[in-house]
């Protein structure tokens, strides 16, 4: 149950039964009326500006009208005080009962508490890493894996039908060098001495399995055959075996996709579905043939000065029109996106989410015209860039790894750190800004690492029921109401101040879902386990308030159902960003 979206109805309820406003109803917008915590928490539980946004259409002062509200709201049984502060802001501090009655609620639903149908099982997309299968996962590759990993899992917590995409680019000139790497390391484990690896082809000795791989298979008949034949079979070993790699990289930060779409299938059948693509951006008047004049500075690849087939893209948002087709008749690497875009679409996804590296933040404004051109509108579309992840060690910036040759490989930072501290602290900073990654500080174990802190606070959550089966031996915790324990027995600021921080989770997951920024989530669960750890320490100095008290058997098994709802919602918070929930630390 989402407390504020509670008491914004119970508030628009509340002014309907206000004569001035009744009488002026039709013309009252109550649209812009929220329901949020204050800003200070000791100004109260809720505050809501529906005096402020009211005030003008009824003629009358704010603060003057928030005091007839407010009247009207103390009505409420569930509503303790009622107070004006400010231009007319109102705030609202809620009754123990309702406090309980919550707590009770946040116990029985467990985990699936702040889950949200904000989604109404609308379809969306979500396509992220799509790393060149060329090579190892990199560090850049691992933020962006993260972010769209937990975006999908938020997402799919608020009410969405989410798909997890990979778009594999398995049909560029890039698979050419990759085949050619490959049958070098081939030739090199038949015995050649290869000596230095040729410039522009890859140099890491990930494939020199790749080649031995084909040595076993193939024995020296590959070498024998014409370059045609054994290039198209090398490149298919070749991109199997990068795939694999991939795949149990992504495995290892515990990300895995529900499809990999392999761009070769846009360029089957003599690349049917790029045809029809070109087709149906023709038939809605979005091609023409003509020539586009010459790029300031470099020329990019796709551009020619002879007429060829353009798609007319500034009339739907880009800074210019881009080529779909040669004037030799290949087609240029957009139209396969294009392509892309329409495959997407025809599976029904009512929104489609890109999340890209920072050095594709010039495609944004093409995949915007295509999504408006190809949908016509129906469709909406989202670009997420994430930048860059500098790696420290105490400090000082990491070298290069000897594994791929030129970067450092997402496998050598997961077996250092282990895949909970990459994914939580790739979350902990907005995806927009620079990551610093310090492999000292996101193990060690201190309040200033925050997946060590959230983690701790589950742990700690789990101690205390071991602690509560030691106290009480005969009590079978599975079988407690902890639900029902709680009426009447959690009154303590202390422990309500802690049920509030908890009452805020299913706010944050929709208001995370919304603005598609799920650090918002990190964030909150480091204040949870601020919120606990905090309670916990009173309890060290103030012995009536620790969970577990021998001589207190109710009121323990209240403070229990209190622990079980902070531990649901640090587990549930968790799960979202892809992160354990321990029982133990040590």
């Amino acid at each position: 149950m989402n407390l504020f979206a509670d008491f914004e109805t119970r508030i628009k309820n509340a002014l309907e039964q206000i004569d001035s406003i009744k009488e002026k109803r039709a013309s009252l917008d109550f649209g812009r009326i929220v329901v949020e915590p204050p800003r200070d928490p000791s100004h109260g539980d809720a505050a809501t500006n529906a005096a402020m946004v009211l005030a003008k259409a009824l003629g009358t002062n704010p603060r003057a009208l928030a005091e007839v509200i407010g009247d009207k709201l103390k009505e409420d049984g569930d509503i303790a005080e009622v107070s004006v502060a400010g231009p007319g802001f109102i705030n609202i501090r809620l009754s123990t009962g309702y406090w309980q009655r919550l707590l009770a609620t946040m116990i029985a639903e467990g985990t699936d508490f702040g889950r949200s149908t904000l989604g109404k099982d609308r379809k969306v997309n979500v396509e992220y890493v799509s790393a060149n299968p060329t090579g190892p996962m990199h560090v850049g590759h691992c933020r962006g894996a993260v972010v769209g990993d937990a975006l999908a899992n938020l997402l799919a917590f608020a009410g969405y039908d989410v798909t997890k995409e990979y778009y594999t680019n398995d049909a560029g000139a890039q698979i050419e060098v990759l085949a050619r790497s490959v049958f070098l390391r081939y030739r090199e484990a038949l015995g050649e001495t290869i000596g230095e690896i040729p410039a522009g082809l890859y140099p890491g000795d990930y494939l020199v399995p790749v080649g031995q791989a084909l040595a076993e298979e193939f024995g020296t008949r590959l070498r024998a055959m014409p370059e045609e034949e054994w290039l198209a079979i090398v490149k298919d070993r070749a991109i199997d075996a990068m795939m694999v790699m991939i795949r149990e990289d992504l495995a290892m930060l515990n990300v895995h996709h529900d499809v990999f779409f392999s761009e070769r299938t846009l360029h089957a059948n003599g690349a049917a579905k790029i045809r029809t693509a070109i087709n149906d951006l023709t038939f809605k008047g979005h091609v023409y043939r003509g020539t586009l004049p010459p790029p300031k500075g470099q020329l990019p690849e796709d551009w020619e000065d002879r007429e060829q087939t353009l798609f007319r893209s500034t009339e739907v948002g880009d800074d210019i029109d881009r080529p779909l087709m040669k004037s030799d008749g290949s087609y240029t690497y957009f139209a396969a996106d294009v392509a892309y875009f329409k495959d997407k679409f025809d599976r029904g996804y009512s929104e489609m989410i890109y999340v890209l590296g920072a050095d594709h933040g010039g495609y944004v404004k093409r995949l915007e015209a295509v999504a408006r051109a190809v949908s016509e509108g129906k469709t909406k579309l989202t670009v997420l860039l994430c930048q860059l992840v500098k790696l420290y060690r105490d400090g000082e910036p990491v070298k290069m790894s000897k594994r791929s040759g030129d970067f450092v490989t997402l496998r050598e930072v997961v077996e250092e750190v282990g895949s909970d501290s990459v994914r939580f602290m790739m979350l902990y900073r907005k995806n927009s800004e620079p990551l610093d990654f310090d492999f000292a500080k996101v193990t060690e174990q201190s309040k200033d690492n925050p997946v060590f802190y959230v983690q701790y606070a589950h742990a700690r959550c789990m101690s205390v029921f071991r602690q509560a089966r030691e106290a009480f031996p005969d009590l079978d915790l599975d079988k407690v109401d902890l639900a029902g324990a709680v009426a009447g027995q959690i009154a303590d600021p202390a422990e309500l101040q802690l049920v509030a921080k908890l009452a805020e989770y299913p706010r944050v997951v929709e208001a995370a879902a919304q603005s598609q920024e799920p650090h918002r989530l990190a964030f909150y669960l480091y204040d949870l386990a601020s919120s606990f750890h905090a309670h916990w320490n009173k309890g060290k100095d103030s012995p009536e308030l620790r969970f577990v008290n021998d001589k207190q058997r109710e009121l323990s098994i209240a403070r229990l159902g209190l622990v079980h709802a902070v531990a649901s919602v640090l587990k549930s918070g968790l799960s979202i960003t892809g992160t354990a929930a321990p029982a133990e630390m040590r």
